[in-house]
């Protein structure tokens, strides 16, 4: 599995794009899970990259985490907020592993409030989910085209379609 890290390296592109956008939204995204009858679940999630991992942590308890620890597949999104997505938009596939590190949860925590002054110092974690990146696909408007990009360990980023950004009435 590819740690974010090295998603960076192999994806440069995709992942400048989703860093623009994660901030541009105070680091909103949207996550996708799978329910326990197999129907899917979209839920706000926050994730951080620290110390070249993306996170996928929140609050305790709550159903899209108990998805993840019966399925541990994802899609995360950036959140789109322009229909014409002049800022562009990514897609993020994986899984996630729990990672029960406190030392790492501690110093996360610290990393987060002297980022935004959310203050989770001291609490412990579970689960505490590292993503293990599978793909990504993203789409940025170059020159007043859209291009979509797309990612798979192994393969180098790539260009798969080009189109026109403006679609005709109707499309």
């Amino acid at each position: 599995m590819t740690s974010w890290t090295e998603f960076v390296v192999a994806a440069p592109r995709i992942a400048s794009i989703f860093t623009r956008r994660h901030t541009a939204t105070g680091n909103l995204c949207m996550l996708a899970t799978l329910r326990k009858d197999g129907s899917p679940r979209i839920s706000p999630l926050e994730p951080r990259m620290f110390e070249g991992e993306l996170w996928l942590v929140g609050m305790q308890g709550t159903t899209k985490f108990a998805d993840l620890a019966r399925d541990p597949r994802f899609c995360l999104h950036t959140a789109t907020v322009d229909g014409q997505v002049t800022d562009g938009d990514v897609k993020l596939f994986g899984t996630v592993h729990d990672v029960q590190d406190p030392e790492l949860h501690q110093r996360w925590a610290e990393d987060l409030f002297a980022e935004s002054g959310f203050d989770l110092r001291g609490r412990k974690f579970a689960p505490f989910y590292a993503a293990d990146l599978t793909g990504a696909s993203s789409v940025e408007i170059v020159d007043g085209r859209m291009h979509v990009l797309a990612w798979k360990p192994g393969m180098p980023e790539h260009v798969v379609e080009v189109a026109d950004q403006e679609q005709p009435a109707g499309a």
